[in-house]
């Protein structure tokens, strides 16, 4: 019994001194912490226009999936394509594009897009007909770097609309105005100027343009301040952020730039800022009336900001 007990004494202490040996000789694994960034950025969006609920041509953002312009203008016409991946409008909008268009074919060159279309392109009902045009002219002149249009169907140029035959400039461009309303007391002195608006719809705000064709001899950036300091009268649902009591009491025309000075009811109540949609909504009616992308913000000789589209 003796000696089994001593073996088996052995044994253990012999079979743990191994084990000892063995961890002290294993090189130790140090764990090391691999920390991994996950970094998130917000989805590039672009502006297309749709029909809202208030039957008005808007102004809608959507993502953008490409930075190629080829691609960026096939995708543009798909957004405006009634039943082409519907998923990401809003039940408050409507595309414009009959279902089943196709683009044939396209050319961009120096600004001008030639975009020829299936004949489907005609199947578009009567009462949307011109808000297609001014969804297409302005979505598709959203782009950098096109700057007008021509349109064909099956190779033949759209001269008139295809219910009311309106005859069509052969070139289109944002002069060619949205949502239009008509103020002319006579043929004198007619001014076009097209003001942007907010619209809210279930809590999100767009933006809504509408051009105006009336008899005026004032610049037409006085025009658009103008029109912002008063709710239209033609649409109830159109609202302007812009203070009745903020004055533009000096502007400057340049080449690439236009530069307004206000007093300082411009300002937002911080008093240090004009808040973005009265910033946006002034930004974009110079934009689309003078074809200008800078409006530079001056009060009382201070420059408060800078807005470039």
């Amino acid at each position: 019994m003796l000696t089994k007990f001593a073996y088996k004494k052995f044994l253990i202490v012999t079979l743990s001194l191994i084990f000892l040996l063995i961890i002290y000789l294993y090189p130790s694994r140090e764990l090391k912490n691999i920390e991994t960034t996950l970094t998130y950025s917000d989805p590039v969006t672009m502006p297309i226009y749709l029909i809202d609920d208030n039957n008005l041509v808007s102004r809608f953002e959507v993502i953008k999936k490409s930075n190629d312009i080829d691609t960026e203008i096939l995708e543009v016409i798909e957004n405006l394509t009634i039943n082409h991946d519907n998923a990401h409008i809003p039940d408050n909008f409507r595309k414009v594009i009959p279902e089943n268009t196709k683009v044939l074919s396209k050319d961009l060159n120096d600004g001008l897009l030639k975009i020829n279309f299936s004949k489907e392109l005609l199947n578009v009902d009567k009462n949307n007909e011109e808000k297609m045009l001014e969804a297409i002219i302005f979505s598709l002149t959203e782009i950098k770097g096109v700057d007008k249009i021509m349109i064909f169907i099956e190779g033949e140029n759209l001269k008139t609309l295809p219910h009311s035959k309106k005859v069509l400039p052969n070139i289109l461009d944002r002069s060619y105005g949205i949502n239009k309303v008509y103020e002319l007391d006579s043929m004198k002195d007619i001014s076009k100027v097209t003001t942007y608006y907010i619209s809210k719809v279930d809590g999100y705000s767009y933006y809504t343009p509408v051009t105006t064709i009336a008899n005026s001899q004032n610049e037409k950036v006085e025009i658009i301040i103008e029109k912002l300091k008063t709710s239209p009268t033609y649409q109830t649902n159109l609202v302007s952020y812009l203070t009745a009591s903020a004055e533009l009491l000096d502007y400057e025309i340049l080449e690439n730039s236009v530069n307004l000075s206000f007093n300082n009811e411009v300002l937002s109540l911080d008093g240090d800022s004009i808040i973005e949609e009265v910033k946006y909504s002034i930004a974009l009616s110079i934009r689309d009336t003078y074809n200008i992308n800078e409006t530079i913000f001056f009060v009382d000789n201070n420059l408060i900001d800078v807005s470039f589209i």
